[in-house]
């Protein structure tokens, strides 16, 4: 028999919580409060917000405002904006993180396997060689060693030091 158990008290409150019938991506960036809600960067058309249940150290997203579900539904304007803010993201992480490589992409529909299939979203995350360690292969769990609040400092740093360079 294979018991496999991850304590995660952290989630209960979220569990517990009444949960918004409205689009997360959608309320995130509405705040004021962008460390609260993990947004490290905006821009005219999207921002870049960490990801809650990251597959690595520094998993972000880059997310247009406007509600869409397809690149096919972005203006040129938006998917122009949208593109160069993961071209930005990539450099970011590279700066802070230097990973071996970078996973960037889209899941475009639930059978795509897209959590949230109704606000388009960039995933943009830095891999390194020998990354899936014993308890990925052998336990299905995934360790991330850096705390959101440290993620988040590197990054919004990072970003924000980018934008005073142009």
């Amino acid at each position: 028999m294979n018991n496999k158990v991850l304590h995660s008290p952290w989630r209960l409150d979220y569990i517990l919580s009444n949960k918004d019938k409205k689009c997360i991506f959608c309320i995130r960036p509405s705040s004021e409060n962008d460390r609260k809600h993990l947004i490290v960067h905006r821009s005219a058309y999207c921002y870049v917000i960490m990801n809650m249940y990251p597959y690595n150290n520094g998993h972000i997203m880059a997310i247009p405002y406007r509600h869409v579900n397809s690149l096919q539904q972005l203006d040129t304007q938006e998917l122009n904006d949208l593109f160069q803010t993961v071209q930005l993201c990539e450099k970011v992480l590279k700066d802070v993180y230097s990973p071996d490589g970078i996973n960037i992409g889209l899941n475009l529909g639930k059978a795509a396997g897209a959590c949230i299939d109704d606000h388009l979203h960039v995933h943009i995350v830095p891999r390194w060689t020998g990354d899936v360690n014993f308890m990925n292969s052998i336990g299905g769990v995934r360790v991330v060693p850096e705390s959101f609040e440290s993620v988040y400092n590197k990054l919004k740093e990072q970003f924000d030091n980018e934008e005073s360079e142009k």
